[in-house]
């Protein structure tokens, strides 16, 4: 045995054969297997959506298909469904138009359609003031509470605090306040100024305004967080640039604030279209809308016809327009407000893709 094989070099060039030969075939890695693959995926997708899925159909499309069946007969709910009588459509058209009987139609009109095109009108009304008093006033307020200053945190949570009350406690609450005898209505006495004989809720005239004080008081809140939350992220960098550029401290809200947070307004505008379609809690809760209907709803007439009037028909009728009322401002508002903002969004994941 020679020195170089003693001391291995000489296994050098078989153990640099073995080397190439394995670069020329190299070995790959177990592929795994794509039906198992797809499986698991689907199975992945069965076990967080499912649960989902499941509660919806059972809590919201179950409940729509059964008032969609029920709201085509005529239904004492005191009595089983199997004694109701099929109608079609008549408790559709009564709602509407007051039936198609010229015989009774003036008397449905006052019992049914009367009632129901008031609550409309008092939905509508509620829409519309939403529009033009509580988002002017919250922007002005968040716009207010975003600049810095002592007790801003302490603001912040005493003006979010009644968002968070029940509706049951905040309608009690101001039930009392605004008694005949509450001391509301005594302070207003005291300063000398009249007050309403019924009460402010009762009030053909007062009534409607007053509830829609309280439904702002409640849920402003809501707004005003909302757009802080979009104030914070306004780029800081910009506000900096145009007071520099010499803009007055409103100069730099309408023409940067505003304009960046538009989308948040947007998705609240959204929120208060829906919710005042669907109002219930609050009404039902000062009066059930009111001895002669001043601010009742859809919501509130519907149950007060399903449990007072025990007319199950009826009170489904109502709650499936409701729900085309609902979805077709849905609809409406994502189509015509809301698409730029959706239409922004592909453009920026667009972008995102191509740099990628």
């Amino acid at each position: 045995m020679t020195a170089l094989e003693a001391s291995g070099t000489g296994k050098a060039p078989a153990v640099d054969a073995k080397a190439s030969a394995a670069g020329d075939h190299p070995v790959t890695p177990a592929t795994s297997n794509p039906r198992r693959d797809a499986r698991r995926k689907r199975l992945e997708i069965a076990i967080f959506v499912g649960p989902a899925l499941l509660i919806f159909f059972t809590f919201v499309v179950f409940p729509m298909v059964m008032a969609a069946r029920y709201s085509l007969y005529k239904w004492d709910s005191r009595q089983p469904f199997e004694l109701a009588e099929f109608i079609g459509l008549d408790n559709y058209t009564r709602a509407l138009i007051g039936g198609t009987d010229p015989e009774t139609q003036e008397i449905f009109w006052k019992a049914y359609a009367e009632p129901f095109w008031n609550a409309v009108g008092n939905n509508g009304q509620i829409i519309v003031l939403s529009m033009l008093i509580q988002l002017p006033v919250a922007m002005i307020v968040a716009l207010v509470l975003n600049r810095k200053f002592a007790g801003r945190s302490s603001v912040r949570l005493i003006i979010f605090a009644p968002y968070v009350l029940a509706e049951v406690t905040a309608g009690l609450m101001w039930m009392m306040l605004l008694d005949p005898r509450g001391p509301v209505t005594q302070m207003i006495q005291g300063l000398g100024l009249p007050t309403p004989s019924q009460g402010w809720l009762e009030d053909p005239t007062w009534g409607f305004w007053t509830f829609f004080f309280i439904v702002s008081w409640k849920y402003i809140g809501l707004a005003i967080i909302l757009f802080l939350a979009g104030l914070a992220g306004v780029p800081q960098e910009l506000q900096e640039a145009a007071s520099i550029d010499g803009a007055s401290w409103w100069q730099v809200q309408w023409r940067i604030n505003i304009p960046l947070i538009g989308p948040t307004v947007r998705v609240w505008a959204f929120l208060s279209i829906i919710g005042s379609i669907q109002l219930f809690d609050m009404a039902w809760v000062l009066n059930k809308g009111g001895s002669t209907g001043q601010y009742s709803t859809i919501a509130t007439l519907m149950v007060d016809i399903g449990t007072q009037r025990n007319d199950g028909g009826y009170a489904s009728a109502l709650a499936i327009i409701m729900f085309i009322f609902s979805m077709s401002a849905a609809l409406a508002y994502m189509a015509l407000i809301m698409r730029r903002d959706t239409a922004n969004g592909r453009t920026r994941k667009a972008k995102k893709g191509v740099k990628a």
